[in-house]
């Protein structure tokens, strides 16, 4: 079962609840851990294990080769992305702009734009007892985050059984990555806070997961400050709120020194039971 927990916008918690939610989950079961936000990775600040495995992820970026090219100009006709520049005597490929769909090579007529592997970033595997926690982060420079979220996501489904719990620690907002991260998932967790603009963009998150045709719930952190916007619209609207996790200081502390917070706060610790519980009823029922 895959667990995506995302939301509309960052800083809400979702790595939070991730790193805590896996990690209790693996005292009594198999779980695996991914970091998705792949532009920004945190969760290894409160996850650690040994590494078991690590390896350089590529995209395929074509290759203009002069002496064949016939100058078509086919190849920028049909590259949607505008990273292909056909000119009177010479191609421009522009890697950042490339999404490696080989339109461009499989339609060149002369064949002269071979796809080359291109580092795009690097996964890293870390076991810790029943807790495999596995990390991706873009290279310095690379804007495309869709690519490497992919490739993690195949190595977690060539990696593990389908009965293995894997939560998702999915990136911010309800951009293209965050549809990558979310699409294949059994259950989309939406973490927000009780204030203007956690409600907002817990709509905006709830209008994406509802596209997609998602299951999905509600977890309200920061319960405590703001108002009761987040708690009366998942009622208007007939959404599951299935744990509210307090605003505490001693939650920020243990937060800042980088140490899981459910073994030593007991209200987050009730929160994170009920939200293991709620997933592994829906596991059963499937």
């Amino acid at each position: 079962m895959k667990v995506a927990i995302a939301s509309g916008k960052g800083g809400t918690g979702k790595t939070t609840l991730a790193t805590n939610l896996a990690s209790y989950m693996a005292e009594t079961e198999s779980v695996v851990l991914a970091d998705l936000d792949v532009e920004e990775p945190n969760s290894g600040l409160f996850v650690q294990g040994d590494l078991f495995h690590q390896e350089t992820k590529y995209k395929m970026i074509p290759e203009w080769n002069s002496k064949t090219c016939s100058h078509s100009g086919n190849c920028q006709a049909v590259c949607n992305f505008n990273a292909i520049l056909s000119l009177p005597d010479s191609v421009m490929v522009f890697p950042e702009l490339c999404h490696g769909c080989y339109a461009c090579s499989e339609l060149c007529p002369t064949n002269s734009l071979p796809m080359r592997p291109k580092p795009m970033g690097e996964l890293k595997h870390f076991q810790a007892g029943d807790l495999d926690f596995i990390e991706s982060r873009l290279m310095i420079g690379e804007e495309q985050a869709v690519p490497l979220i992919k490739q993690t996501l195949d190595y977690i489904a060539a990696g593990f059984p389908v009965d293995v719990v894997k939560i998702l620690d999915s990136p911010p907002g309800t951009s293209c990555p965050v549809i990558e991260a979310t699409k294949d998932a059994d259950l989309v967790i939406l973490v927000t806070e009780p204030t203007p603009f956690g409600l907002h963009d817990l709509k905006i998150a709830v209008e994406t997961v509802r596209q997609l045709g998602k299951e999905f719930t509600v977890v309200l952190n920061r319960f405590g400050i703001g108002d009761d916007g987040v708690i009366r619209y998942c009622e208007d609207e007939g959404i599951d709120l299935i744990a509210c996790i307090p605003n505490s200081r001693a939650i920020a502390e243990i937060y800042a020194a980088g140490r899981l917070i459910y073994p030593e706060v007991p209200d987050v610790k009730r929160a994170v039971e009920t939200i293991a519980d709620f997933i592994l009823r829906n596991r059963k029922g499937r």
